[in-house]
């Protein structure tokens, strides 16, 4: 595919090639039906093994206990900042929410319209550069959950550690880092994702819940917001993105063959090391978040202490030179590399060797 680019879009993202040329070939006739996949019924025997087969990868990648249900959602982690309080929320018992960034901001925003909420930990003193630390966090031992945002694809902040929570479910926003490393499912009591980052197209909202905090919503919410009635459905109560968990099982089937989550971690901390130390090698470049912090996600970039009319020619530049979508977020400024799963090696060294010539020419 020679007029391809480096995509570092923080979502909708960069999909595997192999991933894109296998929908290609099935997009007009899917393994000998006659159809596609978009045309197809959600209850035909079809589909049927379509969606079975991707929670089946699902769960072996991420070694997902019997004990949990995965659900394949709409609506993004926009809706999951409402539905998770709806379904999870104990009155008189508030949610704790680590507050970390925009995504936890908006989180406590419509946590603030169905419970009570406490903010049990924050980087705000610190513009969200880095994480807070344990000693900064006072946690609830009577929360209804502890809510936390795992990866911040604007700050350019990544837990490496989760927070401790005993007894208390721990429910965690995903959506930028799932997939990305191996991660402990029996720490969480649930975990949601928006799938246009390391997933799949955007469409699909993955939810991997404890089945006994399904239970847990009143009766008297509307069946579309009880994850319930799709644990019951197995995600069909609706008719679903059908296409989009297609391409999931695409993905998940990519990721397997790639040497699964482990093989994958090594991938991502590989792409990560080289751009952080193109980043550190040199004062024309910086990265305001703590080290210890620093995202292999969502890497956050200043040129010349923040030099926005030099940073707007970088990304000018960069994308004539094929390197896409490098302009930070408009709440921050500056740049972001989004490196998700998809982005090979290659095309970080592609931005490695833009960043020395830039810094050659304007340094």
């Amino acid at each position: 595919m020679p007029n391809r680019i480096y995509n570092f879009s923080a979502g909708p993202a960069v999909l595997p090639e192999p991933v894109l040329e296998q929908a290609r070939d099935d997009l007009l006739d899917y393994h000998g039906s006659g159809m596609s996949v978009m045309e197809m019924s959600h209850r035909s025997k079809p589909f049927e093994a379509i969606i079975t087969n991707a929670e089946a990868s699902l769960r072996r990648l991420m070694a997902i206990p019997a004990d949990y249900d995965v659900l394949f959602l709409q609506g993004g982690a926009s809706l999951q900042f409402a539905m998770a309080p709806m379904n999870l929320y104990l009155a008189g018992n508030p949610i704790d929410v680590i507050h970390t960034g925009a995504w936890t901001e908006k989180a406590i925003e419509e946590i603030n319209k169905v419970a009570a909420c406490t903010i049990a930990g924050s980087g705000e003193a610190s513009h969200f550069t880095r994480l807070p630390r344990p000693a900064e966090i006072t946690l609830n031992p009577q929360a209804s959950y502890v809510h936390i945002c795992s990866n911040n694809t604007i700050f350019g902040s990544q837990w490496r550690e989760f927070p401790a929570t005993g007894n208390v479910p721990l429910v965690a926003d995903m959506s930028s880092d799932i997939l990305s490393r191996p991660v402990d499912v029996a720490r969480f009591g649930l975990i949601f994702a928006g799938a246009q980052k390391n997933i799949g197209p955007a469409g699909i909202t993955l939810v991997i819940v404890r089945q006994e905090l399904v239970e847990r919503a009143p009766k008297s919410l509307p069946a579309i917001l009880q994850y319930r009635t799709f644990s019951k459905n197995n995600s069909l109560y609706n008719t679903p993105s059908t296409f989009t968990i297609y391409m999931v099982g695409l993905v998940l089937n990519w990721i397997e063959q790639q040497g699964g989550l482990a093989g994958m971690e090594a991938h991502n901390q590989h792409k990560a090391n080289l751009l952080y130390r193109a980043i550190d090698a040199t004062d024309f470049y910086s990265c305001p978040v703590a080290k210890e912090d620093r995202s292999l996600m969502n890497v956050i970039i200043r040129v010349n202490n923040g030099d926005e009319a030099l940073e707007k020619k970088f990304v000018a530049e960069a994308e004539a030179a094929g390197l896409s979508t490098l302009k930070g977020h408009r709440s921050v400024g500056g740049l972001r590399a989004s490196i998700y799963n998809a982005m090979p090696a290659e095309g970080v060294q592609a931005l490695v060797n833009f960043m020395q010539d830039f810094e050659a020419r304007y340094g």
